[in-house]
């Protein structure tokens, strides 16, 4: 059976600011399916927000096109498009009622009043909000605030919702309280969201695909749990979650293709990783070429090992020997609440960033003063070379 048709498509769209010696989005080809919650994560500049704001017609396109159901909108001005959008600062009418607010879009749409009262009375039990109607925003909390700028932007039941950042300004307690409500509302309504954040644990709990910019362009695009376990490249292994990093170069590869051997501070051979999809293809030659390359390994991933397992005596439970073992010494351990944070420098990299590790909760591990030496040890398929 063929698969559906997106409900929006980027095909080649670019946006360039007249001055800018480079464009804001480049050649951007984005497929978004009906019904999806899609975020666009990336660092400030990176291109998500003026996505966002090309699909919303608040900003133009320079070149390519938007397909909104197969119709190009790149021309269509804003009020045309019948999309919801939620900004940050919510924008709220500060001399209107919250019902006011929300009755906004269907009175410029020319609902019929009696429509109207039924339309807000429903968006506003959606969001939790039904006692609130004759409040001003001046008389509401941040977090009710925005709920009030969600339930205006359902209530005309638009085909798609787009939110630049709307959870920013908000403090982390009411921040993961609207993540769920979010959450819900997507779940509940189907529709299609389309959401900017600079925020990696918000676009994590929150999409089914997350699209990673960098510099105007995708890095990669798929489920969260691909791009925390299966990065693309090194900026999204640094950009996804936590990460530690060390330069060195191919020494071999491995007999599945998939395990290169690198020469890492010095040491030959001794370290292995799974190689990326792109490094995969450009190291099936041979010889092996000696280029430099990125090593990467999750903080969850790293063990502290004792001596006789750092000596290869023994195992790790739920490791394949070989592990790849790292003399470090521990500059700081910190206590989490969930895990605590281990610090440490790794032996011969002194000049480089400390790696972190992530250890489980419970008692304070034994022996881990800062400066003592410890052996940090990761399994090959734990480890990722770009």
């Amino acid at each position: 059976m063929a698969a559906a048709a997106p409900l929006i498509e980027f095909a080649g769209v670019s946006k360039v600011y007249p001055g800018a010696t480079e464009p804001a989005v480049d050649r951007l080809d984005l497929a978004i399916a009906r019904g999806e919650f899609l975020s666009l994560l990336g660092p400030s500049g990176s291109g998500k927000t003026t996505t966002l704001m090309m699909l919303a017609g608040f900003e133009s396109v320079s070149t390519g096109t938007i397909r909104l159901d197969g119709q190009p909108i790149e021309a269509l001005p804003a009020h045309k498009r019948n999309l919801g959008v939620v900004f940050q600062s919510y924008s709220l009418f500060p001399h209107m009622t919250v019902a006011g607010n929300v009755a906004f879009p269907l009175q410029m749409r020319g609902v019929p009043a009696g429509e109207i009262d039924l339309k807000v009375r429903a968006a506003l039990a959606r969001v939790r909000l039904e006692a609130f109607a004759g409040r001003r925003p001046n008389q509401l909390s941040g977090g009710q605030q925005q709920r009030v700028a969600l339930a205006r932007a359902l209530v005309f039941e638009p085909s798609v919702v787009l939110m630049d950042e709307p959870l920013a300004a908000l403090d982390k307690k009411l921040r993961e309280e609207m993540q769920l409500e979010i959450r819900r509302l997507h779940r509940e309504l189907g529709v299609t969201m389309v959401y900017v954040t600079h925020d990696q644990g918000e676009a994590m709990s929150l999409s089914d695909r997350v699209a990673v910019f960098n510099h105007g362009r995708v890095e990669q695009l798929g489920a969260p749990a691909e791009l925390y376990d299966r990065p693309a490249g090194a900026f999204v292994a640094g950009f996804v979650g936590d990460n530690n990093a060390v330069a060195g170069r191919v020494a071999g590869r491995g007999a599945d293709g998939r395990i290169v051997h690198l020469s890492v501070l010095g040491r030959e051979g001794t370290v292995a990783g799974r190689c990326s999809d792109t490094l995969a293809a450009e190291l099936n030659l041979t010889p092996v070429p000696a280029r430099a390359v990125c090593l990467s390994v999750r903080p969850e991933r790293l063990r502290v090992l004792d001596a006789a397992s750092a000596a290869g005596n023994t195992g790790v439970a739920g490791f394949e020997d070989p592990l790849n073992r790292w003399p470090a010494s521990v500059v700081d351990l910190i206590h989490q609440g969930d895990h605590w944070r281990l610090i440490a420098q790794i032996a011969g990299a002194e000049n480089a960033a400390p790696w972190l590790v992530k250890l489980p909760a419970g008692a304070a591990p034994a022996g881990l003063a800062p400066g003592s030496a410890v052996t940090l040890g990761f399994a090959p398929e734990d480890a990722w070379v770009f």
